[in-house]
């Protein structure tokens, strides 16, 4: 049985990795594809050290992303109970309904930074009220937050 040889990705290969991998792969198939497509690099010491910088600039990255979005999370919940204005009927029932590019905007408004719509939930509001509203800022970092919805 052949010895596996460490090759460095510098594309996408289907089955086999993303640009950036470290894979093992058979020696033959590093030798006469990879390496002469232009898919893959042979690891050697150098670029071992090369990854080792990579992944760890990203993850300094990501770390960053992540205490930004927890102070992000701070900044809402200090703020809490956000204020939307909305024209009122009959029994206090709002005409239309509180949507999630509402809350985006009340958020940019009041706490300066903008937050995706795609990212807020919002439960259903057909009358005046305090509801609670989710706000996702990070796959790891979700802020509740308080809208109130008020009289015009």
């Amino acid at each position: 049985m052949a010895k596996k040889i460490q090759v460095l990705l510098n594309k996408d290969v289907e089955k086999l990795g993303k640009k950036g991998d470290l894979v093992y792969v058979a020696p033959g198939y590093a030798r006469n594809y990879l390496v002469p497509q232009g898919f893959a690099t042979i690891a050697t010491d150098s670029i071992l050290r090369q990854v080792a910088h990579w992944k760890e600039k990203e993850r300094q990255r990501l770390q960053a992303i992540l205490e930004e979005a927890k102070s992000r999370k701070v900044a809402l919940q200090t703020i809490n109970n956000f204020v939307i204005r909305k024209q009122v009927g009959e029994k206090d029932a709002i005409f239309g309904t509180v949507t999630t590019q509402d809350v985006a905007d009340v958020i940019k408004a009041n706490a300066g930074f903008e937050v995706e719509r795609y990212n807020i939930t919002v439960p259903e509001i057909k009358k005046l009220g305090k509801y609670p509203v989710t706000v996702k800022l990070h796959p790891e970092v979700t802020a509740e937050i308080t809208i109130e919805v008020v009289p015009l």
